[in-house]
């Protein structure tokens, strides 16, 4: 088995909406999968990704766990992003499938709900870790949706706080790991 690396955000429930909105803004141009997403409290959304349910509506209204395969544009801004590559060319470049689960009030803190977003392959995972374009992305993501913090969860290497609002991210940790 390979590293499955992830960058977590974690913010309060409510702001769940904003998060998958600033998600959708860094899909590719012209990216035509649409499936419309139905979250908590009934707001609808469609996003551009795809979902274990192949483009038909994903009800999330009770809560249930949502899944969506993403493809997402990172600034080409590092020697790690450009080795990544096969053919760098300009100053984004389109990379996926990366795994975004959001557990909606599944966080660690009453009231707070978490994005997972995970690499696909050991290259990505190190990717993740190592690139400082794609950590830039996920806590610029993680400030832009009022997230309390921006976790890099290595596996069994442990977790690595990114970015955080000032609230103490200790109690988004893992017991072993606070």
């Amino acid at each position: 088995m390979g590293l499955d690396y992830a960058y977590e955000i974690h913010l309060p429930a409510t702001r769940v909406r904003r998060a998958l909105e600033a998600v959708v803004d860094l899909a590719p141009p012209g990216e035509k999968a649409a499936t419309p997403v139905l979250l908590p409290g009934g707001a609808r959304l469609t996003v551009p990704f795809t979902s274990n349910f192949r483009g038909d509506p994903v009800d999330c209204s009770d809560g249930r766990t949502l899944n969506l395969d993403t493809s997402l544009m990172f600034e080409v801004g590092d020697d790690e992003i450009r080795e990544f590559l096969d053919e760098p060319g300009g100053d984004r470049a389109a990379i996926g499938y990366i795994y975004l689960t959001v557990f909606f009030e599944g966080g660690r803190r009453p009231g707070y709900a978490k994005l997972d977003f995970t690499a696909a392959t050991t290259g990505m995972s190190l990717l993740f870790e190592r690139s400082p374009s794609v950590r830039r992305l996920f806590t610029g993501l993680a400030e832009e949706a009022g997230a309390a913090c921006c976790l890099l969860d290595k596996e069994h290497n442990g977790y690595e706080v990114c970015w955080t609002d000032g609230t103490d991210p200790t109690g988004f940790l893992p017991p072993d790991h606070a």
